[in-house]
C-alpha cells in the first residue's frame, strides 16, 4: 500500500541552506499532513511559521518525532548520527528516516549498527547548493534539475519508492541509487577534489599578484573556494581515505600534462585539450 503525501507528517531537522531549502520545496510542491521542523535557533523558527513554511517548529524534538511519517536530517554529519542515536526511542513506528550529508558510509555504518528495526533508515545526498550558509539563502529552487543520490547496501523497496517520488516532485531531475560506500568513492572526485582545487588556486601565493588579470575561467574554477570550512572539514576527514586516492591519481594525471608541455608535444596538447571539450559537451551540466 502507498502512503499519499496528504496523509503524511514530515519533519525536517535543522533548517541551514539545504534543510530550510527543503522545507521550502516540500511546501511549494507537496500538499503535506503537516511539514515540522527541529531547530535549535528559535528566531530560525518564528521567520519559516511566518513565511508559512512550515506549520509549527520545535526545540524539544519529542513532539514531532512521536508522530512523523518521515524526518529528513539536514545537519552535520556527525550531528546527524548522534540525533538519531538520542532520539531513536521518540519516534514514530515504520518512521522513514533519511539525511542529506555529503558522506555515506560512516553515516549508514554506525546508524545500521543501533538503529530500530521498526523504522528505516535510507542515506540521501543532493547534489546541489550554494556559496553560503543559512536559512537566510535558502531557496526551493536550488532542487531544480539538480540529482539526488540515495544509498543503501539493501533495498527497503517502498521506502526507497516514497523517497523518490518525494525527491522528484520537489524538482530533482534524476534520482539514482548506489551503495554508500560507491557514494563516498565518487564524490570523492566529483565533489571533494573540485573544492579543494579551488582553494588551493585561492590560496596560491600568487592570488594577490594576479587580482587584476583574473577573468570568467579564474572566477568558474574558483567558485567553490567560498566554502563552509567546518562542514568540509568533517567531510574530508570522513572520507580521507577515498579522497587521497583521488587526489594521487589527479596528482599523476597533471603530471603527464606538465611533461607532454615541457616537451612540446603540441600536437597532443592539442589532442587533449580537443578530447575534454568533447567529453564536457556530453554532460548536462
Amino acid at each position: 500500500m502507498e502512503l499519499e503525501f496528504e496523509n503524511l507528517n514530515i519533519t525536517v531537522v535543522g533548517l541551514g541552506l539545504i534543510g530550510g531549502s527543503m522545507a521550502k520545496a516540500i511546501r511549494k510542491h507537496i500538499n503535506v499532513k503537516n511539514l515540522w521542523a527541529i531547530e535549535v535557533n528559535e528566531s530560525i523558527i518564528k521567520q519559516s511559521k511566518q513565511e508559512r513554511i512550515i506549520d509549527e517548529g520545535f526545540i524539544n524534538p519529542t513532539y514531532p518525532l512521536n508522530h512523523s511519517d518521515m524526518v529528513i536530517l539536514c545537519a552535520y554529519p556527525n550531528t546527524n548520527i548522534n540525533f538519531i542515536k538520542d532520539n531513536m526511542h521518540k519516534m514514530k513506528k515504520n518512521c522513514i528516516i533519511t539525511d542529506t550529508s555529503g558522506i555515506k558510509d560512516k553515516i549508514s555504518r554506525q546508524i545500521n549498527e543501533f538503529i530500530r528495526e521498526d523504522i528505516y533508515f535510507v542515506g540521501g545526498h543532493p547534489m546541489a547548493g550554494k556559496e553560503c550558509i543559512g536559512y537566510e539563502f535558502s531557496d526551493s529552487s536550488i532542487f531544480e534539475g539538480a540529482s539526488y543520490i540515495l544509498t543503501c547496501n539493501h533495498n527497503p523497496g517502498r521506502q526507497i519508492e516514497i523517497l523518490k517520488k518525494l525527491f522528484y516532485r520537489i524538482g530533482f531531475k534524476e534520482v539514482s541509487i548506489m551503495s554508500p560506500e560507491k557514494h563516498d568513492e565518487m564524490i570523492a572526485f566529483t565533489s571533494q577534489l573540485p573544492h579543494l582545487i579551488a582553494c588551493a588556486l585561492v590560496n596560491s601565493d600568487k592570488f594577490e599578484q594576479g587580482l587584476d588579470c583574473m577573468g570568467g575561467s579564474f572566477k568558474d574554477a574558483t567558485r567553490v573556494a567560498q566554502i563552509n570550512a567546518e562542514l568540509w572539514s568533517q567531510l574530508i576527514f570522513e572520507n580521507k581515505d577515498k579522497l587521497l586516492r583521488a587526489l594521487a591519481e589527479f596528482i599523476d594525471d597533471l603530471n603527464k600534462v606538465y611533461h607532454i608541455i615541457d616537451n612540446d608535444n603540441k600536437d597532443t596538447v592539442q589532442s587533449y585539450f580537443e578530447k575534454s571539450t568533447a567529453k564536457r559537451k556530453g554532460i548536462s551540466i
